[in-house]
């Protein structure tokens, strides 16, 4: 399954254990202290750049356009430069979602430089065999927990410690064979860790409106280190800028505009 058909079952990729509770709090707040911003907004030919401007405005949202540097979107620069200068018409952040490692390998840093900020998560795990992982397929099956832990910290150290990345995408999330044990397997240990090397680089930390993901803890936490946040639907339709779960979790950890991550506009 690719991540555009995954995202047609957002209310299954969450983290089912966490919905519940949040139910119980206010979606939005006519005077919310942090910036409306959702930076994980995906156009397609059915929700196009017009659309999503008229979201925009109606939401009072603004938005970050990404895409996917790959073979099926945007393969090298010239692909690049055509989406970067598409885009600069528009009241738009820009920026992209990497989905593996060396992606970086295909761009001139001029271009790149261009971009106002890059999105990368860590879903997509390496194998043997040049083959990968895809955690937010329904079909995965993980056999052995402890195991498939290990592998996703890495990887997710892995990113924050080598990929020129600004932030962290869908932090926490896991596979939903394995979601029910959320709040056991993502252990204080494992937290702080990732907080500890999100930190080094000065990455922000994406509060991810499909999964549902961070909870309050980890916010906490990573508010107490000093850590940015951002808000990301990473929606491809009108779900994008509703934020229901950002701006409820949000309130309760009582963020503030200091809080967050605003990209800068390049040109």
């Amino acid at each position: 399954m690719k991540r555009r058909t995954f995202a047609q079952y957002a209310g299954m990729a969450g983290t089912l254990m966490m919905l519940a509770p949040l139910m119980l709090h206010s979606a939005s707040s006519a005077n919310e202290s942090f910036p409306l911003m959702d930076l994980h907004v995906h156009l397609t030919p059915e929700f196009t750049i017009e659309q999503a401007m008229e979201l925009a405005a109606k939401r009072n949202v603004k938005f970050g356009i990404v895409e996917h540097p790959a073979v099926w979107a945007i393969k090298d620069d010239t692909d690049l430069k055509k989406y970067i200068d598409e885009l600069r018409k528009y009241p738009v952040f820009v920026g992209l979602q990497p989905l593996t490692p060396n992606w970086i390998l295909q761009f001139s840093p001029e271009l790149l430089n261009r971009l106002d900020y890059i999105l990368m998560d860590p879903q997509t795990i390496p194998l043997e065999n040049d083959d990968f992982q895809r955690i937010y397929e329904l079909t995965t099956y993980v056999e052995d927990t402890e195991e498939f832990m290990e592998r996703y910290m890495n990887y997710t150290l892995d990113i924050l410690k080598n990929e020129p990345i600004t932030i962290l995408g869908w932090p926490l999330f896991l596979p939903v064979c394995i979601a029910r044990d959320y709040y056991t397997l993502w252990t204080d240990k494992r937290m702080e860790t990732i907080i500890e090397a999100t930190k080094a680089r000065n990455i922000a930390i994406e509060i991810n409106d499909m999964a549902h993901t961070p909870h309050e803890k980890f916010i906490l936490m990573a508010k107490e280190a000093g850590l940015k946040f951002t808000f990301g639907s990473d929606s491809r339709n009108l779900n994008a800028g509703r934020l229901a779960y950002c701006k409820s979790i949000a309130q309760k950890c009582n963020l503030t505009r200091d809080d967050f991550f605003v990209p800068p506009m390049n040109k």
